[in-house]
């Protein structure tokens, strides 16, 4: 059921709410200068899912609050690596330019939010993330955002899109087209 643009935004958000097969923690930068195009709010209304907004935390337990080891955690985020010529799916990166398919259930996911250069620094001041499974998500379209929100790189997309990605990649095909339906909707009233 596709929401009617004069629904409110609690309404848009109520369709992606379901339980995610694996925590989810969003490290949002408190500059994040897009409050009505972001979509870290979205990705909370998913059961599990986490938000911590600042700059840097001691490490993965302390920024979840509850302690936790980061063995088995991924960590998305889109560096330098050459994705042009790989096929659309998700990937490890090794020694920055090797990339190799990721199958694996994660036991976590982390996410940085932001502008690129805000997630760059949220990357650089958490060195803790070195520690976790780094990974890359070669889209399979561009983003949906299009001309509202420019992306850097025609292979660039929203933390929410990247997530979604991620989950169909693993084969959570349901949870990912509530997040693009969800994402979708936003979009429609904007």
């Amino acid at each position: 059921m596709t929401p009617s643009t004069g629904q409110n935004k609690k309404s848009v958000l109520s369709s992606a709410a379901m339980q995610s097969p694996f925590p989810v923690l969003i490290l949002q930068h408190p500059q994040e200068p897009s409050k009505h195009l972001g979509t870290a709010h979205l990705i909370e209304s998913i059961a599990g899912a986490t938000r911590k907004v600042g700059l840097s935390w001691a490490s993965l337990s302390k920024a979840l609050g509850t302690q936790t080891p980061p063995k088995g955690w991924v960590v998305l985020y889109l560096g330098s690596a050459p994705t042009k010529d790989q096929p659309a799916g998700l990937y490890t990166v090794h020694n920055k330019i090797d990339l190799y398919p990721y199958q694996d259930p994660p036991r976590g996911i982390v996410l940085l939010d932001g502008t690129w250069s805000q997630s760059k620094t949220l990357w650089w001041r958490n060195p803790w993330l070195l520690k976790l499974i780094r990974c890359v998500v070669v889209p399979e379209a561009r983003s949906l955002y299009k001309s509202l929100r420019k992306e850097p790189r025609p292979e660039c997309l929203s933390t929410l899109e990247a997530l979604a990605s991620t989950y169909k990649f693993l084969g959570h095909t349901e949870i990912a087209e509530s997040l693009m339906q969800s994402f979708s909707n936003l979009l429609r009233t904007k």
